[in-house]
């Protein structure tokens, strides 16, 4: 999502750009938040539901966890051209385009016949997601004035961080009041209702250029970036450390639903309440990471999440909420240092290098996350701790090696 930032128009023209305390700043929060709200809750909505998926469809719990690797893999990927295709077709009508698509893709869920319908729509609500994700920040680049693109950007990233949240939550919910196809139902009406809101509310574009589509040089930029040594253990970092804290959440469902637990779906679900600590620990990281290096603040973040996952391992439901607290605190902090640091490493191309390292922190978390399930159908949980225990102390490791290569602050 920070690579939007080299599809920003140059500011050439004298239209005036919309100014914080107006009312169309105003609208344009609004419109940014439902935006950021709706992407997450249909992006995450059917990671407490996967216990679900397994019963209904036979399918195991690895293989239950693709409706959601999958949708992220498929948006990272294609995050990589919806900006070249907003540069021609528009930024208003491409996110619009995003949030409907993808909302109706996830009504179409609640109706899907069999298991391989499941995977097909959420790998299709992955390619639609991205367009929204990969052309706010530019929208707001080119339409707002420079002091106020930053609380717009807060806006947008706190309804992410509430639709991420809110959609798990209401999931969970509505699945155990109806079932998982209720649940699907419900994300997808709210999605249709945020598109509503961002259509009506965010102004039009007075100072977007067109350009024609052509996505030539994009895979010389990302070539250049992986033979930066830097940037290559940067983007090794990002890929483990969400495939790391994915594989926890992915599973913790169907541990705390199983014995001696035995947790009814919603009541399953309220471990997400833990995500808004991660608001405060990425703001308060960055800070630290700014006074004292990123490399030093960063191995601090990842010993916390080590904390936490050594928590986690009693079967105590207090010593769990207070683990998952614990990883949540230092995964959130970590990711807001390593997604700031990727474009610090390089001197040109620093869009890519943030493209770069989102691609393959969504792909990771894709790929952790399904197989994380092998670890639990052979071991149960103790498995799951060991394999995301494994990549913390290897997301230890490059970021010690990366803190040593890295250009000095």
């Amino acid at each position: 999502m920070a690579s939007q930032a080299g599809a920003i128009a140059p500011q050439t023209t004298t239209i005036p750009r919309i100014a914080a305390g107006t009312p169309e700043f105003r609208r344009a929060n609004l419109a940014v938040f439902s935006c950021g709200f709706s992407i997450f809750a249909v992006l995450y909505c059917t990671q407490p539901v996967l216990p679900l998926f397994a019963a209904d469809f036979s399918v195991t719990p690895a293989q239950s966890s693709l409706a959601l690797s999958l949708t992220t893999i498929t948006m990272a990927v294609s995050m990589l051209f919806a900006s070249s295709i907003s540069e021609a077709a528009g930024r208003k009508p491409l996110m619009v385009f995003a949030l409907v698509s993808s909302s109706l893709l996830t009504l179409a869920l609640a109706f899907a016949p069999d298991w391989r319908s499941i995977v097909w729509l959420r790998a299709l609500s992955g390619v639609a997601l991205s367009g929204a994700p990969a052309v706010t920040l530019a929208w707001l680049g080119e339409e707002m004035e420079k002091e106020a693109v930053a609380p717009a950007v807060g806006l947008y990233i706190g309804g992410g961080a509430l639709g991420g949240m809110s959609g798990r939550l209401v999931a969970a919910a509505l699945a155990d009041v109806g079932s998982w196809r209720w649940a699907m139902a419900g994300i997808a009406v709210t999605g249709l209702v945020s598109a509503v809101i961002f259509w009506r509310e965010l102004p039009a574009s007075r100072h977007f250029i067109a350009r024609p589509l052509r996505f030539a040089g994009l895979a010389g930029s990302m070539w250049r970036q992986l033979t930066t040594p830097a940037i290559a253990l940067l983007v090794v970092e990002g890929f483990i450390l969400l495939g790391s804290f994915m594989n926890i959440f992915n599973y913790i469902g169907f541990r705390l639903q199983a014995a001696p637990f035995g947790l009814s779906q919603s009541f399953a679900g309220l471990v997400f309440l833990v995500y808004p600590i991660g608001s405060f620990s990425s703001a308060w990281m960055g800070r630290l990471a700014g006074r004292h290096g990123r490399g030093k603040v960063l191995t601090a973040a990842l010993c916390v999440m080590l904390a936490g996952l050594v928590i986690l391992i009693p079967d105590n439901l207090a010593t769990i909420a207070l683990g998952l607290g614990v990883l949540a605190f230092g995964f959130f902090g970590a990711h807001s240092i390593s997604s700031g640091w990727a474009p610090a490493l390089v001197a040109r191309d620093k869009a890519q290098a943030s493209s770069l390292y989102l691609l393959l922190y969504y792909i990771g978390g894709g790929v952790a996350g399904s197989a994380g399930g092998v670890f639990w159908a052979e071991h149960g949980w103790a498995g799951v701790t060991v394999f995301s225990g494994i990549m913390m102390l290897a997301t230890l490791g490059v970021v010690m090696w990366l803190a040593r290569i890295a250009p000095a602050e």
